[in-house]
Formats: C-alpha cells, sequence, structure tokens
C-alpha cells in the first residue's frame, strides 16, 4: 500500500518534503482545486534562490502560506502549499528561501513551466494559455524562466564559432527589426538583439572574448555597411562574404528599374500618338490595320507584363515570357542591354573558379559603368565597392541562405504565436527553437519509445 506522501512525491516530480495535509477546494467559479500542504526537510530550508547557498534566516516563517500550481492531475487543479521565510545572502540581499520544486519569483512548478514552454514552441500562445488556464502573457514568462533552466550559461554558444552568418529581419510592423547571428556549421542561431545597426551588432562582438574572436575565420551577410564595419573593426583577420543571392538581387532591382523607366517611355508615347490620330467612332472593323498608337499602347503592355519574365534566368522561362524578351531585344535595345547585363552577371556569380569570376567581374564593371544605363552605373559602383568580398563568397562556397532559412523560421514562430509584446520572451523562443536545446519533459526516459 502506497501512502499519500509517497503518491504525491512521486506524481509531483518532487522530493524533500513531507505532507502536512491534502484536501479537496472549491473555487467561486465551481473549478476543483487539489491543495497539497507541505513542509520543506531540514536540509533545503533557508537557501538563497539565486546562487544556492545556505543562509541564516531573515525573519519567521509566513503566516499564510505561499501556493504553487503544478500540472493538473486529470483537469483538477493542483497547487502545493508551503510556508517559507525570508533569507539574508550575503551577496544577493534579502530574498524568499528557495523551494526544490520551483524557480525564483514562479508561483508555477518547474514540470508546470517545461511543459508550457514545450507546448508554446509547437503551438499558438493563445491555445497554450487557454488549455493550461494561465494568462497569454505567462506564457512568455514561462518560456524565459526555462530557458534559463536549460542554458544558465548562453555564453557556451560563442566557443568554437569559425564560419558565422549575421542578418536582420523584422517581427513587428514599423519597422522593428531584430538581428541573428547563426553557426553555419550547427546550423544554430548563437545570439539575437533587439533592433539593428552597428550599435547592435557591436553589442554581440562585446560578448565574446579575444580568444572567441580570434576564432571566427569567415562572416557571411548581405552587403549591410554596417555588418561590414563591425567586421573591420572587431575581427581585423576576419573574411568577410557578400552574399550572392543580395547581389543579383540588387541586378533584378537595376533591371525593374529600367523597365519602369521604358514603360513610362512608351505610355507617352502612345498618348503622343493617340492625340496625333484622329478618333472614329465606334469599335474599328476587323481586318483593319492596327495604328501607330495601337501598337505602342500593346508594346506598353508587353513591358508592363515582362517585369516576372526579366527576373528569371533564361533556362527557365514559359513560351510566352520569351515571346516577351523576344519582343524586347527587338524594340527596345536599352530594356534588352539591362537584362543582358543582369543575366551575365548571375552568370560570374555561379562560377565555381574564383579566379576566373574575377576576370569576369573586372569585365562587366567595365560594360556596366559604360552601358549609359543610370541605375547600372550605381550597381557598379556599389558592386565594386562590395568586389572582394563577392570574390570571397565564390572562393569558400559560403551563402546566407541558411541564415535566410532561419529568418524564415522565426517569422513562422511569431506568426504562429500571433506576435510578442515582450521582446526578452521572443529572443528567448527564438534561442530554444531555433537550436539544439532539449525542454526535459516530466517522467520522460527515452522520448523515442512510444507506449500504445
Amino acid at each position: 500500500m502506497v501512502s499519500l506522501n509517497t503518491l504525491c512525491k512521486n506524481i509531483l516530480n518532487v522530493k524533500d518534503f513531507s505532507l502536512s495535509d491534502a484536501t479537496f477546494v472549491k473555487d467561486p467559479s465551481g473549478v476543483l482545486h487539489f491543495i497539497i500542504s507541505v513542509q520543506l526537510d531540514k536540509n533545503v530550508r533557508n537557501i538563497c534562490p539565486v546562487c544556492g547557498r545556505k543562509c541564516s534566516a531573515y525573519d519567521s516563517p509566513q503566516k499564510r502560506p505561499s501556493r504553487w500550481r503544478a500540472l493538473d492531475w486529470n483537469g483538477v487543479i493542483v497547487e502545493i502549499e508551503c510556508s517559507r521565510s525570508r533569507v539574508c545572502c550575503p551577496e544577493h540581499g534579502v530574498r524568499f528561501a528557495a523551494v526544490p520544486w520551483a524557480y525564483e519569483g514562479s508561483r508555477f512548478t518547474k514540470d508546470f513551466d517545461r511543459a508550457v514552454a514545450w507546448m508554446a514552441c509547437r503551438l499558438p500562445k493563445s491555445s497554450v494559455a487557454a488549455y493550461m488556464r494561465i494568462n497569454w502573457a505567462t506564457v512568455g514568462r514561462c518560456i524565459s524562466r526555462t530557458r534559463d533552466e536549460i542554458e544558465p550559461d548562453p555564453s557556451v554558444r560563442f566557443d568554437n564559432l569559425v564560419h558565422i552568418g549575421i542578418d536582420e529581419t523584422s517581427y513587428r510592423k514599423g519597422h522593428k527589426y531584430l538581428t541573428v547571428v547563426v553557426d553555419h556549421d550547427t546550423g544554430s542561431v548563437v545570439w539575437a538583439g533587439d533592433k539593428h545597426g552597428k550599435e547592435v551588432l557591436s553589442g554581440f562582438f562585446k560578448l565574446l572574448t579575444p580568444e572567441q574572436r580570434a576564432s571566427i575565420r569567415i562572416v557571411t551577410g548581405d552587403g549591410a555597411r554596417w555588418i561590414t564595419e563591425c567586421v573591420e573593426e572587431y575581427l581585423p583577420n576576419c573574411e568577410r562574404c557578400v552574399d550572392t543571392f543580395h547581389v543579383v538581387e540588387w541586378a533584378n532591382a537595376a533591371a525593374d528599374t529600367v523597365r519602369l523607366d521604358s514603360w513610362r517611355d512608351a505610355v507617352r508615347k502612345a498618348e503622343q500618338l493617340r492625340k496625333e490620330t484622329p478618333r472614329t467612332r465606334g469599335r474599328p472593323p476587323q481586318g483593319i490595320e492596327p495604328t501607330p498608337a495601337d501598337k505602342a499602347e500593346k508594346f506598353a503592355r508587353e513591358i508592363k507584363g515582362a517585369g516576372y519574365a526579366l527576373g528569371k534566368a533564361p533556362e527557365n522561362l514559359t513560351e510566352n515570357q520569351r515571346r516577351r524578351i523576344e519582343i524586347i531585344q527587338v524594340k527596345d535595345k536599352r530594356l534588352y542591354r539591362a537584362y543582358v547585363l543582369k543575366e551575365s552577371l548571375r552568370l560570374i556569380l555561379h562560377m565555381p573558379d574564383a579566379e576566373e569570376a574575377a576576370k569576369e567581374l573586372k569585365g562587366w564593371l567595365w560594360r556596366a559603368s559604360h552601358s549609359r544605363i543610370t541605375a547600372f552605373c550605381e550597381l557598379y559602383r556599389k558592386i565594386k565597392r562590395h568586389k572582394d568580398h563577392i570574390l570571397n563568397t565564390i572562393r569558400y562556397g559560403l551563402s546566407n541562405a541558411l541564415v535566410e532559412s532561419v529568418n524564415n523560421k522565426i517569422k513562422l514562430l511569431i506568426r504562429k504565436a500571433y506576435g510578442f509584446r515582450n521582446v526578452q520572451h521572443m529572443l528567448d523562443m527564438i534561442l530554444i527553437v531555433c537550436s539544439e536545446l532539449v525542454i526535459p519533459l516530466p517522467n520522460r526516459g527515452n522520448p523515442n519509445v512510444l507506449y500504445c
């Protein structure tokens, strides 16, 4: 026959206490509560909740005992009730004594906090709050307490860094960004901080020791100047790589600027021809040759609908898109030259040999600077500024694709949670999900064993 004391200890996954009383109570709404009154063993009394040091009691135990909510038992709310005193720690001052089943400042058991954090990593916060019968904001606090326990020293992520990627991603409307640093070798998020810019990223590098900075060999990212300035200041012996995806994106943006200019010119030409063409009543009969104004309007429509075709590689074009490119080749030489420049740059970035790519890029820069196309002259200056970093990307074969995939996972987390009001709770969630951290659940030996 198992005693009630042993039963409660095993189900609650808590030791170091003796059972005083256990009773069922209904709250005003009719919900059943199981209150377990306990007394701490002498060996765990008067413990500092921060450093775990045995301290002297500051005052007598509480007259009104505190309660901590545990995981429900078949829908019945379970609460642990215990009186405790305050302690005077030489290092951390006067604090309430620690209890072995809860984190400092928490009114829930450790298993409860872990279960909430585990569910929040997979479900919307509102659903977790409704199922666990807690406040929406309490879910975030459970996440932070759990991360502090399973990773008490976040600086261990900074060890053995060799290849890292840096990028910013938005997490809320109104230009709210966060900066993310990812380890290319493990695929885990090393660090995440609110906002973006040189000041924010400098905060990450200041957390590293000189030895940890010296171990970093390659940093990937987009062409942001604040990334380059931080790398030059804190990692002088590191190679900076600019992701080729962003370089192609710059070229696509330049080609689209030329397309918009050509479309506006074509619209203006059509309007001018329409004014010069005498108007006729009704719809023109079939078989009549289109007027120059009709042809100009049709060409303007072709340019307007060619944005997607101009951004694709030639081998991926559909028949209709290929026809539009051919029309542009015949009727708009400037726009077609922009398309050729964009495609030639894309092919250079896919070259396996960095030395050959350097020669081809030098020729491309000359053609872009002499193209008499304003958008590509600006692109020439931008790529010339990042030329060495682009060639480093080709040489080392690293891109920011892994970081972009992590950003996509972060956006999915934020969307699944329907947003975060507390930025720190969001960062803690990111560090748990986008890493190798595992949240321990109660009574789980081997997680791969299924009991049917």
